[in-house]
């Protein structure tokens, strides 16, 4: 790579790190927040939710957004608008303040990162440059993550106002550095067309249902569970029918049709609904039952951040010597082995116990995100890169809403009256949920062993006048 390509990377690196340390260390405060501004647990439940409802609702309205519009444009202007939001949380006296600011971040996140990889996936020559750049990338992600836990712990100790002040920091940093180091794009790539105003509304509206449905399960009655899914339903089946007959569809459902892409989407869905509904599960576990301080166990799980290490160093090597399929498949076994490690999970665990489970998950991470993020953006047109990264974003999402979902559904339904001895048995039965996760994706990973590359994306029928639909890349 050029010393302008490793810049632009080292910018777009910046900004998927961002976006997980945020996360992170909002999780970690949450507690401190809650006291101090007298939230109940309704409101501290909408302080996460409405975060992921903005990003997981307007993902895929994002992803295509940057085609159309022009991605550098996309990434700048919606890179501003998280800083501005990131900054309003932290001056937020109310609750109501906070959970505006939250969703408006989340959304403004969902147009940015499947810009910022759409940036590296058009920027990049596909091959073994742009797995280089996707690999870094995403293990920057993870990165972000796993200190984001401790960053969290550190600055809440100070005051919980810094988890947002920090991110404004930072967002100003990458805007200057991206300002400067992203390549501007000409006038076509940022002026796509027409703009499917009904797919969008029906699409968003339909994502917004669902993850809403899905995370407020376990707070609602079923029946209201029930209603909220029904709605998203019929938006989502609206909002085929209308792609159907588009002229110019915002997802162009030929793109489903290629095996690959519909495989990577749905183990990274799997795989997310592991990993989120472990870490919680494992939080519970050391917070609630061993009393670990909010620093203690963020430093226990820092080291699932391994694959910051591993997945610029290790994998490209695994990837090139076996192939996106194998490594995927195989980094999703040892998530199947790193949640079964755990089932038998005692009230008096050494640390020295838990940590080949961590390490296996963070071996895992390293072994299969990066990879599927290339598998998911392999071999798609120029003009729709924005779209396939809003499409594995938006799985990714979701499944990290269903997996925590349904592993605090049956960890309430598993634990009795409250006692030590309650609380193992709700963990152990909710472990049940990832490790579940884990073999489906598992057994869905292992349908890719076929072929040791992706198949092609279908590409858009030719029309008779010129079109923003380019012919896929072969591999």
């Amino acid at each position: 790579m050029s010393a302008r390509q490793w810049g632009v990377l080292i910018v777009l690196c910046g900004a998927i790190f961002l976006e997980g340390i945020d996360v992170a260390m909002l999780n970690v405060a949450l507690p401190s927040i809650r006291t101090d501004l007298g939230l109940s647990t309704g409101e501290l439940q909408w302080v996460m939710s409405a975060y992921v409802l903005g990003y997981g609702g307007f993902m895929l309205l994002g992803g295509r957004a940057a085609d159309l519009f022009g991605r550098r444009r996309m990434f700048l202007f919606w890179l501003t608008v998280f800083l501005l939001f990131s900054g309003l949380g932290g001056l937020a006296t109310e609750g109501w303040t906070l959970i505006l600011a939250r969703f408006v971040t989340g959304a403004a996140a969902a147009f940015m990162t499947p810009a910022g990889l759409s940036l590296i996936t058009t920027g990049f020559a596909e091959g073994p440059q742009r797995n280089r750049a996707l690999l870094i990338y995403s293990g920057t992600a993870a990165g972000g993550f796993s200190l984001g836990l401790v960053a969290g712990g550190l600055l809440t100790s100070v005051g919980w106002r810094l988890v947002f002040f920090v991110p404004v920091a930072i967002s100003a940093l990458i805007l200057v550095a991206a300002s400067v180091l992203l390549p501007r794009e000409p006038r076509a790539a940022r002026d796509g067309g027409p703009v499917d105003v009904a797919g969008a509304l029906t699409v968003t509206a339909a994502i917004l249902l669902i993850v809403l449905g899905v995370e407020r399960a376990t707070h609602t009655g079923a029946g209201t569970t029930a209603a909220t899914l029904a709605a998203g339903a019929v938006c989502l089946a609206a909002f085929v029918a209308v792609e159907r007959r588009a002229a110019a569809p915002l997802v162009r459902l030929g793109l489903l049709r290629s095996g690959a892409l519909v495989r990577a989407n749905l183990v990274g869905l799997l795989l997310s609904a592991g990993f989120f509904s472990f870490q919680f599960l494992v939080v519970l576990y050391l917070q609630e039952l061993r009393g670990w301080s909010t620093l203690e166990t963020s430093l226990a799980m820092l080291v699932i951040g391994i694959d910051a290490i591993l997945a610029p160093t290790l994998t490209p090597k695994v990837v090139e010597r076996f192939g996106n399929p194998r490594s995927i498949f195989v980094g999703m076994l040892l998530a199947v082995t790193a949640f079964a490690l755990f089932l038998p999970v005692g009230a008096d665990w050494s640390y020295l116990v838990m940590l080949p489970g961590l390490l296996l998950l963070g071996l895992t991470f390293s072994l299969t995100y990066g990879p599927l993020t290339i598998v998911a953006t392999e071999g798609v047109a120029e003009d729709e890169q924005g779209l396939a990264g809003g499409l594995f974003y938006t799985a990714f999402q979701f499944g990290a809403a269903l997996g925590l979902a349904a592993a605090t559904a049956v960890n309430v339904a598993a634990t009795g009256s409250g006692g030590p001895a309650d609380l193992l048995d709700g963990y152990r039965a909710a472990l049940t949920v990832p490790l579940a996760a884990g073999v489906l994706g598992a057994v869905v990973a292992a349908t890719g062993l076929r072929r040791r590359g992706a198949a092609p994306v279908v590409a858009a029928p030719a029309p008779a006048e010129p079109s923003r639909t380019g012919t896929p890349a072969t591999h």
